[in-house]
């Protein structure tokens, strides 16, 4: 294998990472290399230390190295609330924007059939469990306005029938610092819809 060849296959690995076009890649690729190769080889070695040990949580399914987080065993986190994200990065933005001290479930997605994703591949079912165990005595889905999430959001309070929780649901609407004749409808009319008193 030539060196060009590597260089290639590098420049195409990092193209795997979200917003990383082919010009950004090589940007990085060319600054590890002629300029920082130590950070290069810890990049390397904690890139494969986490891909190898970082796994899910069994009771709330985020990412840990652990059986289960810490979230999950804090003291100072109250059981009875659960809220109900699509993806771990979503445990992050509320924890830093909000005062929430209850416990999370992560989806790893949305409901989508046509692209074969069901309950199973997002653990409703042990979500069901959590919710029908008897602590848990508000579900917050914050799961995007979409489509699929309105259907996520509809089959998740169809599962916590009968178990007594209260199922709610995050606010959505016009931003906050928005301009009204920038919104699209869609988020206007909702918006509309969902009004509350001043």
């Amino acid at each position: 294998m030539s060196d060009s060849s590597l260089l290639e296959q590098l420049v195409d690995a990092l193209r795997c990472l979200p917003g990383v076009g082919p010009k950004s890649a090589q940007r990085m690729v060319f600054h590890l290399l002629e300029h920082d190769r130590d950070a290069g080889r810890h990049l390397a070695l904690v890139l494969g230390e986490a891909m190898a040990r970082i796994g899910h949580c069994r009771e709330c399914r985020t990412l840990t190295e652990r059986e289960i987080c810490t979230l999950c065993t804090s003291p100072a986190r109250d059981p009875s609330l659960l809220c109900v994200v699509e993806q771990p990065s979503d445990i992050a933005a509320i924890e830093q924007a909000t005062d929430y001290r209850g416990r999370y479930f992560v989806l790893g997605g949305r409901l989508s059939p046509l692209d074969g994703i069901g309950p199973e591949e997002l653990g409703l079912e042990l979500l069901g469990e959590r919710l029908h165990g008897g602590s848990v005595q508000e579900a917050i889905l914050a799961i995007s306005p979409t489509v699929e999430g309105s259907a996520t959001a509809h089959y998740i309070n169809d599962l916590a029938a009968g178990s007594g929780v209260r199922i709610t649901r995050i606010a959505h609407g016009v931003p906050l610092g928005g301009e009204l004749e920038f919104v699209d409808g869609g988020t206007l009319a909702h918006a509309f819809a969902g009004r509350t008193g001043v």
